[in-house]
């Protein structure tokens, strides 16, 4: 079975949802699969440096391989002529394409290629089926939508939710699909002897509440940040990290950042930007609750990597695998209110022995069900069913 992946790109300033390309062909390509990515050099709006990587030949990784097309023109879409040229040339090589994201230029090119070749597609839309994501840029979706979406959706072999909850509250635009739901996975943590506490300043002595993902208006940190200001005026002790950034929206970052310079929580903060590999497994580790009170997530793939490092979860029912997290009792959910928020990590602050226990829940429900490894055995079943083969 020869399967293409076609993603916008697999930059990690993109976050988890792009990355995941980059754990499932590995686990497809170990269970036998022949895999081919293809992706542009996008890494980050105009400006910003693409990827240094070869650029229209295969590169083999970690037994696939993987195609990279110059992102040209409209570098701020990650948009490729290239990229679609070769797929109109080689898609008769294939069984089947996993696309992954709707309303990006060149994902939505894809699909309509495929159809025109014959060549059955899978689409996994990232959330942007969210009742909550459609409402921005509203006029402009609906039109995208009637012109090439709607066709796009209805074409597909089967749409690929992340969790139940996406699926029940995507929007279809009245086009009947087959869905998947298969999880995203994750990989378990690097052991890291990094200390990386003292590396941002941070006492060892205080429980670390740790937000890491990107700084956007839909991760609920104006929730969160009158959350913490409210526990420390009710004398709790804790240091809070903010890990992220938003390269698209440098001008809320900055905001969040101002607010938090002028707060009572400026002295009780580290703001350690964006963190990758040793880093990040190693913040994850050391911290004692993981927090995100998301307004809307179609799966949480941060909460997934923080539940395989062993620290417990504090999150949004927003965030679609919360029902995950309630029945492994590896977190607390809450609502996407202050006040919610508050009484949630007031339990877990109270509580070391508590979190240490959610804290192990967390770890082993993510390795049972999170695994790659578990995630590409599903994924093959439903590619097998697709394609007959």
């Amino acid at each position: 079975m020869q399967i293409l992946q076609i993603v916008p790109s697999i930059s990690l300033i993109y976050g988890g949802p792009s990355q995941m390309v980059l754990g499932l062909a590995p686990a497809l390509a170990k269970a036998g699969v022949k895999v081919t990515v293809i992706t542009t050099d996008s890494n980050g709006d105009t400006g910003q440096t693409p990827l240094d990587v070869p650029l229209n030949q295969p590169v083999d990784q970690d037994g696939y391989e993987i195609i990279y097309f110059r992102c040209a023109p409209f570098r701020r879409y990650k948009f490729s002529l290239d990229l679609l040229k070769w797929l109109n040339h080689h898609a008769q090589d294939f069984d089947l394409a996993h696309i992954h994201a709707l309303f990006s230029p060149v994902s939505s090119a894809a699909a309509t290629i495929c159809r025109q070749k014959n060549l059955p597609y899978i689409l996994r839309p990232l959330g942007t089926l969210d009742p909550a994501d459609l409402r921005k840029k509203q006029q402009l979706k609906k039109l995208y939508v009637a012109m090439i979406e709607r066709a796009n959706l209805a074409g597909a072999a089967a749409v690929h939710f992340t969790s139940t909850q996406e699926a029940k509250i995507s929007e279809r635009f009245g086009v009947k699909t087959k869905d998947l739901v298969i999880p995203l996975g994750v990989n378990p943590p690097i052991l890291s002897n990094e200390d990386v506490l003292s590396r941002w300043g941070i006492a060892k002595d205080k429980p670390v509440i740790l937000f890491m993902s990107r700084i956007d208006p839909k991760k609920g940190l104006e929730l969160l940040i009158p959350a913490l200001e409210e526990l420390l005026t009710a004398g709790y002790d804790f240091h809070f990290v903010l890990a992220g950034t938003n390269p698209q929206d440098p001008g809320y970052e900055e905001k969040i950042k101002t607010q938090i310079a002028n707060s009572s929580l400026r002295s009780h903060t580290s703001i350690t930007g964006f963190v990758t590999g040793v880093a990040k497994a190693s913040l994850l580790q050391a911290a004692d609750i993981f927090v995100l009170p998301s307004y809307y997530e179609n799966f949480g793939i941060a909460v997934a990597e923080a539940m395989v490092a062993g620290t417990p979860v504090v999150i949004s029912d927003q965030v679609h695998i919360y029902q995950q997290v309630e029945d492994s009792a590896s977190g607390w959910v809450g609502t996407t209110d202050t006040q919610s928020l508050v009484e949630l990590l007031k339990q877990a602050l109270s509580n070391p022995a508590e979190r240490q226990r959610r804290g192990e829940n967390a770890r082993n429900y993510a390795l049972e069900n999170f695994s790659w490894q578990a995630i590409a055995l599903q994924m093959i079943q439903a590619y097998k069913s697709i394609t007959k083969l």
